[in-house]
């Protein structure tokens, strides 16, 4: 999931955090450093079961058309130029040529057009994020051996920086004769096929997976010799492996614990901010949930100031929407706010026909709003649910939750859609462009979990898309900003601040955002 979609390392998804480097000091082609990961990872990007768990490692082993320059704007990777019809209909790509993929097979415009054509185009395969490149796209043709057309059914600006999110390319003659792709475990488990800079050489399910440079990889030898990620589920173990020194790198789940990291003197605590927010999705598919009263008075109830303080420490601020202000061009503060009001949110609650019951449990038509919201052992995402059912609670709204381990929580949540209330978090690339999120053909099957539905939205997100200039888009996505925080598709809660600590001796980053540093992972080194 471009969700939660960011990846281990960064919550969404999936996310997104800059590193700095220190000082440079003499360094080593032969080191090793371990990271960590939450579960098993899937290595295939476009698998309906790879998200946080399995993103940054496959960003080390499949690679996209493009990545992301310092900028956050689309640069060469397996692309090295393109350009765009003057309809915005047909998008064209110059390949890179000498490309090998690791099992010294050749890299070409057919690997392309199956990745797309074969697996992300095909609505039967459900793959991940599929929905957003069904959306626009209708077919990659091939014109040469290192030329491919991208056919849209209507203009899509943004595309040359989705190319760059996540968004793989598969080796065609490894799923010859493959009739789920799913199903492919040697790969998808084992031994999978890229051309990234590193190539897996171990997996210990449940424990770690080792990944080792490829030396033929196209932008010259990496200066690590390998990268381990560790499988460690709880957010306190990951901390104290990386204390003792037993790994290198870690999101911080718990604001906490900065203080006690920043006094180790071999380790570094990055703040940033990130094109990340938080959420409660409302399943649509409950008629209780589509009367705008009603999300609106959920929200209300909530103090988010209150819960950035406390689960946060303060490292985040209250969130208006999905285009953070770190897209300072785009970013929309005029709309309609939500401070805490729990009076207006019970008199929105009464004006929708909900009574208090004899228990103080509000009620309609003698049934008891109760809602149910699973939730996930995953940082933060406990604490968060526990304090909405707390707030809710105080409104007369029951939130019944149940907590499971991450895998089941995404197949229940977001593939399945088994749900009523969740929080959770999006990590999208630094672009306007949510449609994929938000696009009423995205519900059900696509990133829209809440199931929301507006012809209005739609309007606007497509007209954001039609053009790149920047005008003509802030006009676009200012309007699609304030219907949002009238109409609520979600009950956005914060931009959190992102911390990631690491290991001094881990140098080489560029300081773009963690998706984009791992794009040029063949930079990275250790200090001797």
């Amino acid at each position: 999931m471009s969700w939660l979609l960011t990846a281990t390392l960064a919550f969404g998804a999936l996310s997104a955090v800059p590193l700095v480097s220190v000082l440079a000091q003499s360094a080593t082609t032969d080191g090793t450093v371990t990271f960590v990961t939450t579960a098993d990872p899937t290595f295939n990007p476009w698998s309906p079961t790879a998200f946080v768990e399995s993103n940054l490692i496959n960003e080390l082993v499949f690679p996209g058309l493009t990545r992301w320059d310092k900028n956050l704007k689309p640069a060469p990777d397996l692309a090295t130029s393109w350009k765009v019809s003057s309809d915005g209909l047909k998008w064209t790509f110059q390949l890179r040529k000498g490309v090998k993929w690791s099992d010294g097979q050749d890299f070409n415009a057919d690997d392309v057009a199956f990745t797309f054509n074969d697996i992300v185009l095909k609505k039967e395969l459900a793959a991940n994020g599929g929905s957003t490149w069904r959306n626009a796209v209708t077919k990659v043709n091939v014109v040469n051996p290192y030329t491919v057309d991208f056919i849209l059914s209507r203009p899509w600006a943004s595309l040359p920086t989705y190319l760059g999110y996540y968004a793989g390319i598969l080796p065609q003659h490894k799923f010859q004769g493959v009739t789920d792709p799913w199903k492919f475990t040697d790969f998808n488990k084992q031994n999978p096929v890229g051309t990234g800079p590193f190539k897996v050489s171990q997996v210990v399910s449940g424990a770690s997976v080792k990944l080792v440079r490829n030396d033929t990889y196209w932008g010259g030898k990496p200066k690590l010799q390998s990268v381990t990620f560790k499988i460690i589920p709880d957010s306190n173990a990951q901390l104290a492996q990386l204390l003792s020194g037993d790994l290198d790198l870690i999101s911080v789940g718990n604001p906490e614990t900065v203080d006690r990291i920043k006094s180790n003197p071999n380790l570094t605590v990055d703040l940033s901010t990130s094109n990340i927010y938080y959420f409660v999705a409302l399943n649509q598919d409950d008629p209780r949930l589509t009367d705008v009263r009603v999300r609106q008075a959920l929200l209300y109830a909530i103090d988010r100031p209150a819960m950035i303080k406390s689960v946060l420490k303060g490292y985040g601020q209250v969130a208006t929407g999905p285009i953070a202000p770190i897209q300072k061009e785009y970013y929309n503060a005029s709309v309609q706010q939500y401070p805490y009001d729990p009076a207006k949110a019970k008199a929105l609650l009464a004006q929708a026909g909900w009574k208090p019951g004899p228990d103080g449990v509000l009620q309609k038509d003698g049934k008891p709003f109760v809602i149910s919201m699973p939730t996930a052992s995953y940082q933060q995402l406990v604490p968060i649910t526990l304090l909405v059912q707390q707030y809710w609670k105080n409104i007369g709204v029951v939130a019944d939750v149940k907590t499971t381990d991450w895998n089941s929580y995404i197949q229940q949540v977001i593939v399945k859609r088994e749900y009523q209330a969740s929080a959770a978090w999006w990590s999208t690339p630094a672009d306007p462009d949510v449609l994929p999120y938000y696009d009423s053909s995205a519900a059900n099957v696509g990133n829209n979990i809440p199931n929301y539905k507006n012809p209005k939205l739609d309007a606007l997100l497509e007209q954001g898309r039609k053009t790149s200039a920047v005008l003509p888009r802030r006009i676009a996505y200012n309007n699609a900003q304030a219907l949002m925080a009238k109409e609520l598709p979600y009950l956005y809660l914060w931009y959190p601040q992102s911390i990631t600590a690491y290991n001094k001796r881990l140098q080489g980053m560029r300081g773009i955002t963690q998706a984009a540093d791992f794009q040029y992972a063949n930079e990275w080194y250790v200090s001797k």
